[in-house]
């Protein structure tokens, strides 16, 4: 027998031959009823160096080899999930590279899944780190996916941030949330991110599965961040087939509906239905930058997609806006003739064709779990100056048409180059370089190196990854004085010791995956210093070392004291939040009656605009309703200015009670209030306003208690119903207005009479 060791190659060598990758089942289960209603398959690697699949797969990846690894993988799962009977009425997860799935073979794996005695059910999992490098080749796989009938499942939904912005357009059937939500401590992150997933899961009817319940404590939080199927040690570790003593059931999918086609245009996407305006270039630049402005309050959840006709366009201006776009979301492309693949550091680009019809229109695609909005527009080839050139466009909110016009962009995305995949995604907000390949180095270091680390101003560790619990084995002085401590209280010891309670758990949970994956990470953390444990923020940059066999040996740790600038942002952040809370207070001052909190005429007339402008496109109208108080100043002099704004606050809430929940109620001023009725058929619309008007009348006109006595008065109603009474408020208004006057004469003159 050979006894000398496995090398690396021999090792991979091993792992492609036939049967050397095995497939081995974790169950999924419901959690309100503990049935398993899947099983994930997980590859497994032969005894020795890459039995590990993070190591395996790392190591073909390096050799060139992840598609045949990939899909040995995949035929070992079908075939493993057949010959253990986890056929209908289960399903199978299986875990795909998107990059290979492209353009893979799938005949036998649908010969294997057409041999089941049974339905082979298969739900695809696409991890997470696939999405920003390879958007186009992601998207075509979900397409692919979909095509044959399989269902797809974001994995690690909520190890970064990014990814959120990608739910709508990937429009999974299953998402699994990180196992750092169920393991760690609840926090602002990881509220964004339920906020997030609950939205999408409401709206589509995605299923939400929590990774990681291995206590019951874990259980009650799965189900309390909204989950619905579990999976982890709690319910059983992966094991060669079915687990024993579970009850098997059926887990039902959604579904999706079809995302655009792969040559459409942005442009190409809206509806026949959609209003089509004229504008010139200028015009379409402010729209842009407003775009642009509420992505980047956003965040790291927005996804910003735009094309740029020609690269003349993309002018400096643009691109210091794009370098804050990439600074503050999660996910930036711009195309364009002759922009290239990469028009700046972090914005990806695209190569597109000559007959491309994205060349010709200008696009602005903001898109993210509680917004969406798109500008998209055609130009019409008109000459002249260049700021007077003439578009036409649609400015649209509609979620569905934002997102096709967002797939149709990010379908023509080209592959990051330069920086590895898995990389790429370990950095949490960090700017885009180029990653560091880890150098083999030997366990005592070099002297030469030592003597550097000694001497820099940063903080330098370095973990012993071989060793339980990962302990310091190194520190240089920078760190001792960072750290507040003599190496000798340092090393032998996890640096966790050092992180404060109030640390973000998100991050902790961030730098964990990254190196329970072997990758790079940059962070920046809550520390303590000393014995006195003094608070300080720490931006922490980790990176991998590898031993002679390419395994992870010990990661190096550089640090920078960086408490001023985040002392700095906090308060920055804390006076725009205040500055943000006077603004929106003097805005709603400035469009809201102070006494009966009601709108005001300002505010009801940009409502009614807007109310105009969709009924001018579509099938329905609208009235307005002028409310005029009789008998208000006798109540006012007799019982005084305090009853009188009682009174007038009475009539406020009796209104809006008589109302439906989409009309509109605002306080003109004095005694006058506006009603305006939307959704109306053109056919009875004036009949409908005249029924609501003198409901509304009566309605007020019943007693009224105020203190010790009751109060009654009357109520003059005018109607105004567009578009035979005005084309606009303005002519709206004294439409009513004069209804209103007439029938108010009319009520006296009818009251003189009778006496």
């Amino acid at each position: 027998m050979d006894s000398s060791p496995q090398t690396l190659e021999s090792a991979l060598d091993a792992a492609l031959a036939p049967g050397g990758v095995r497939s081995v089942f974790q169950p999924i289960v419901e959690l309100d009823t503990g049935r398993v209603v899947a099983y994930e398959a997980l590859a497994r690697g032969p005894e020795g160096l890459l039995q590990r699949p993070d190591l395996l797969f790392a190591a073909a990846r390096d050799a060139g080899r992840l598609a045949e690894l990939d899909e040995i993988c995949r035929a070992a799962a079908f075939q493993g999930a057949v010959d253990q009977g986890l056929l209908a009425p289960l399903t199978v997860f299986v875990n795909v590279e998107p990059e290979i799935l492209d353009s893979a073979p799938m005949d036998d794996l649908l010969a294997i899944a057409e041999g089941a005695p049974r339905s082979l059910r298969i739900v695809l999992e696409i991890t997470e780190r696939a999405l920003a490098a390879r958007p186009a080749e992601l998207l075509r796989t979900v397409e692919r996916v979909r095509s044959l009938g399989w269902g797809v499942a974001v994995d690690d939904v909520g190890a970064d941030s990014m990814s959120l912005a990608f739910l709508p357009l990937l429009a999974p059937d299953v998402i699994k949330l990180d196992l750092s939500l169920v393991q760690e401590r609840p926090g602002p992150a990881i509220a964004e991110i339920m906020n997030a997933v609950n939205a999408h899961a409401e709206r589509t009817g995605a299923v939400v599965l929590a990774e990681g319940i291995e206590t019951h404590a874990h259980l009650a939080t799965a189900r309390a961040l909204g989950a619905t199927l579990g999976q982890g040690w709690l319910f059983g570790r992966p094991g060669p087939g079915a687990a024993p003593g579970l009850t098997a059931g059926e887990l039902t999918l959604p579904g999706s509906a079809a995302a655009a086609p792969v040559d459409s245009s942005p442009f190409g996407c809206l509806p026949g239905t959609v209003p089509l305006r004229r504008s010139a270039k200028s015009l379409l630049i402010e729209l842009s930058k407003q775009l642009e402005r509420e992505a980047m309050r956003l965040g790291d959840t927005c996804v910003v997609a735009a094309t740029f006709q020609e690269a003349r366009h993309f002018t400096p201006s643009t691109i210091q806006r794009y370098r804050d776009l990439v600074d503050r979301t999660g996910f930036v492309c711009a195309l364009g003739e002759d922009l290239p693949v990469e028009p700046l550091p972090g914005v990806r680009g695209a190569a597109l064709d000559p007959a491309d019809p994205v060349r010709g229109e200008w696009d602005v695609v903001v898109l993210s779990p509680h917004f969406s909005a798109a500008l998209l527009a055609r130009d019409l080839g008109d000459g002249g100056p260049d700021l007077e050139r003439t578009f036409e466009y649609a400015l649209t909110y509609d979620r569905d048409t934002v997102v096709r016009a967002a797939h149709a962009l990010l379908s023509r995305v080209a592959p990051r180059t330069g920086v590895p995949v898995a990389a790429a995604a370990s950095r949490q907000g960090a700017p885009d370089v180029v990653a560091v390949v880890p150098i083999p180095i030997s366990g005592d270091g070099d002297a030469l190196l030592r003597s550097a680390l000694a001497a820099t101003t940063s903080g330098v560790t370095i973990a012993d990854m071989r060793q339980p619990d990962q302990p310091l084995v190194y520190v240089n002085e920078a760190f001792e004085q960072l750290a507040g401590l003599p190496r000798a209280d340092v090393l032998g010891r996890n640096c966790r010791f050092l992180q404060s309670p109030d640390t973000d758990p998100a991050a902790v949970a961030r730098i964990r995956a990254a190196i329970g994956r072997g990758e790079e990470c940059r962070e920046t953390l809550l520390n303590l210093r000393g014995p006195d444990r003094t608070p300080w923020w720490n931006e922490i940059h980790l990176a991998p070392v590898l031993d002679a066999d390419g395994a992870v040996a010990q990661y190096i740790g550089v640090q920078h004291d960086v408490t001023a600038r985040v002392e700095a942002e906090r308060a920055l952040i804390q006076e725009r939040d205040r500055n943000r809370a006077c603004l929106t207070r003097i805005e709603e001052l400035a469009y809201t009656d102070p006494l009966t909190g009601l709108p005001n005429r300002r505010r009801l007339e940009e409502q009614v605009e807007t109310a105009i402008w969709n009924a001018r496109s579509g099938s329905d109208t609208l009235a307005l309703l002028f409310v005029d108080l009789d008998g208000f100043k006798a109540v006012n002099d007799r019982l005084g200015h305090a009853a009188g704004d009682e009174l007038l606050q009475a009539v406020a809430r009796t209104l809006r009670g008589r109302l439906r929940r989409g009309d509109l109620l605002a306080r003109l001023g004095g005694d006058e209030f506006l009603v305006a009725l939307t959704g109306l058929d053109p056919e009875s619309a004036a009949a409908e306003a005249r029924r609501v008007a003198d409901d509304l009348s009566a309605a007020v006109s019943a007693p009224i208690e105020l203190g010790a006595s009751d109060v009654a008065v009357g109520a003059s109603v005018g109607i105004g119903v567009y578009p035979g009474d005005g084309e606009e408020f303005g002519a709206l208004l004294h439409s009513a207005d004069v209804d209103m006057y007439a029938r108010k004469t009319a009520a006296r003159r009818t009251a003189v009479a009778q006496r």
